[in-house]
Formats: structure tokens, C-alpha cells, sequence
């Protein structure tokens, strides 16, 4: 895995003789002092891509050296657990979501979510155009593909809302061909994927954002433990702010001003497989939809998190079954780092 360390330059001053000078000892001067890097950790929840751009632009851009950390940005993939890796102490934070945040309090385990870096969940349902998908209600009766994570946390909540049945499940096993085969089979995605590589195929799908139907789950959070919270809360505090100051980056781009080509090279140096177009697609379709820029953070800045959006999502969550009902909300976040109003609307 590529470490990226970003180092400060030293330069000594050189004690010289003028001419004609006697030949002296002379002490060189003394090196210029050099800032201390303080040195912190975050896993993705993912291999590198544009859903995790704003960390990378805070990367490649000097925010995090600017603010005087050393930020070892470690990708995720198919075989690394980053919830398992923040408990072991193998990382000091690690990108996750509100329903983790909250199984932390389940499990009683000191972990905790500190920002929300979307408002949205970008999981989406998708469907062959003109087929009647105008609506959650249109999945009634249709066979739809969800993966097994997805049936014990987004599944029971549209089961309930919609009256849906458990029998029009599918698995989904990331395989795009059963959909493609047939026009009225609806399966889950991530917005800035399945839809990309759909479109490749020469279908231009309909797609419905989990969110808008009620399902208030934040997303690509930063969790990390109650103790180290505690005893590095200033540096934390400076890792938040350089990287929602990195996301306002990101999201705003070159027509914004900003140069987020070296992003990209160390996104595409983390993951070869990701090219310029499904970036460029990744990051169209996180601004047109406001996944980062909408809700709390129109106001409060990226990031935002409100008790009120808690304890509606955790209410709608116990109502099927997904969480108990009696949780201490309180341990699952802390809002004190965020909502200071970095790369608000």
C-alpha cells in the first residue's frame, strides 16, 4: 500500500569568510527551526475513487501539512475491515456511516462518529428506463437485487415503508449481467458506479436515491475511539477542518478555481482501476444530486450533523427491527468538531 508522507525542506545557513578575512573557525548558523508534523491515520471504507476525493485533495493540496499533520490516508477494499482495523488500534480514524456509529453503541464499544461527509447515502435502486419506476411505490411487485448487507439495513425499512415482500428478493452479487438481461429486474447500485458502467452498456438507467425515501443514514463518516478522541482532540480537530476544507476543494474544481488533477493522480496511484471518466462521473454525480452539499451542510458547512437527524434515524431503524430502541444516542457522535460553517452553500 502507498504511504504519501509529505516532509518540510531544511536549509542551513553557511557561515562564509569575506575576503581577505583571517582564517577562522567559524560555527555554521544554526539550522531554521522546523514545524513538528503531527501524525495521524484514516482508512477508507473503499478502494481509491472520486466518493473519496476531499481527503485526497486535502492531500495532495498541502491542507493537512499546512495544518501541521502528517496524514497517512490508507485505502479499503474487499478484504480490509475498517471498522476491524479503528478497534484494533491499527488506525486512528476510519470512514464508515451513522448505522456503524450506532452499532458501536449496540455493542458497547467506545467508537463514535465526529462529521458526516455526505447527507446523502448515494446507495440507489436502478431501473431500465420506461419501465413505470417513477417512485418507491413501483417497486411493488417487481424482482429486485440487494446484496446481503443491504437486507439487514436499507431492505427492512423499505419493506415496511412501501409494503413490499420479501419474496421479490434477489441476491445481488455485483454482477450486472442479470440486469442488463432483463428491462423489469431493479437492483441496488452506488450512484457513482453501477450507473457509470450501465451507461457503458448503452442503457441509461432511472435511479432513485435511498434518502429521498426517508432512509436519513449519513455517509462516508469519520468514526474513531472515544480515547483517542480525548487525548488528540486539538489534532483531530485540525485533520477535520483541513479535510472538509479539502472537500469544498474538490467539489468545486477547476471551474471553481481550485487544481484537483494531483487528487486524482494519488486517487489513480491508490486504485489503477479507476479512470479519468468514472472520476469525473463520481464527482458530477455527488454536486447534481448534493450528496455533500445539501441538508445541514447548506448552512452548517460540509460535515454537518444535527441530535434531530440522530434520533429520526435511529428511531426509523428500531422501528424495523435493524436497532433496539433503547440506545444512548449521545455516545454514538459528538458534534463539537463540526458544524463551523467550512465549504457551506
Amino acid at each position: 500500500m502507498t504511504r504519501h508522507r509529505f516532509t518540510v525542506s531544511r536549509r542551513a545557513a553557511l557561515g562564509l569568510l569575506g575576503a581577505g578575512a583571517p582564517l577562522l573557525a567559524t560555527a555554521p548558523s544554526p539550522a531554521r527551526a522546523q514545524p513538528k508534523l503531527d501524525k495521524v491515520s484514516f482508512v477508507t471504507n473503499w478502494r481509491a475513487q472520486a466518493e473519496h476525493g476531499g481527503f485526497y485533495q486535502a492531500q495532495a493540496a498541502g491542507l493537512y501539512r499546512a495544518a501541521g499533520l502528517e496524514v497517512e490516508l490508507r485505502t479499503g477494499g474487499p478484504q480490509i475491515n475498517p471498522a476491524q482495523l479503528l478497534l484494533g488500534g491499527r488506525v486512528d480514524m476510519a470512514m464508515g456511516n451513522g448505522l456503524a456509529a450506532l452499532n458501536f453503541v449496540r455493542a458497547n464499544i467506545p467508537f463514535l462518529c465526529i462529521g458526516a461527509i455526505f447527507q446523502k447515502d448515494m446507495q440507489v435502486l436502478i431501473a431500465h428506463p420506461n419501465t413505470g419506476f417513477t417512485g418507491f411505490e413501483a417497486l411493488r411487485g417487481r424482482t429486485i437485487l440487494v446484496g446481503a448487507e443491504a437486507r439487514v439495513t436499507w431492505w427492512p425499512f423499505l419493506v415496511k415503508k412501501y409494503g413490499l415482500k420479501e419474496d421479490q428478493l434477489r441476491p445481488y452479487t455485483f454482477n450486472l449481467q442479470p440486469f442488463l438481461a432483463d428491462k423489469q429486474v431493479i437492483q441496488q447500485g452506488y450512484l457513482g458506479s453501477e450507473p457509470f458502467t450501465i451507461r457503458q452498456a448503452g442503457v441509461v438507467p432511472d435511479m432513485l436515491l435511498l434518502h429521498d425515501a426517508g432512509f436519513e443514514n449519513y455517509g462516508t463518516t469519520i468514526n474513531i475511539g472515544a480515547k483517542t478522541l480525548a487525548e488528540r482532540r486539538e489534532v483531530i480537530q485540525r485533520f477535520v477542518d483541513a479535510s472538509m476544507a479539502g472537500w469544498d476543494q474538490y467539489l468545486k474544481g477547476p471551474a471553481g478555481g481550485f487544481d484537483t488533477a494531483a487528487a486524482n493522480a494519488l486517487i489513480k496511484a491508490h486504485n489503477p482501476e479507476m479512470g479519468d471518466d468514472l472520476i469525473a462521473f463520481g464527482t458530477r454525480m455527488m454536486n447534481e444530486a448534493g450528496i455533500v452539499r445539501s441538508g445541514d451542510a447548506a448552512t452548517l458547512g460540509i460535515g454537518a450533523m444535527n441530535d434531530a437527524r440522530w434520533q429520526r434515524f435511529h428511531a426509523a431503524m428500531a422501528d424495523v427491527g435493524v436497532l433496539p430502541s433503547a440506545l444512548d444516542l449521545k455516545r454514538a457522535f459528538d458534534l463539537s468538531l463540526v458544524n463551523k460553517g467550512i465549504g457551506k452553500a
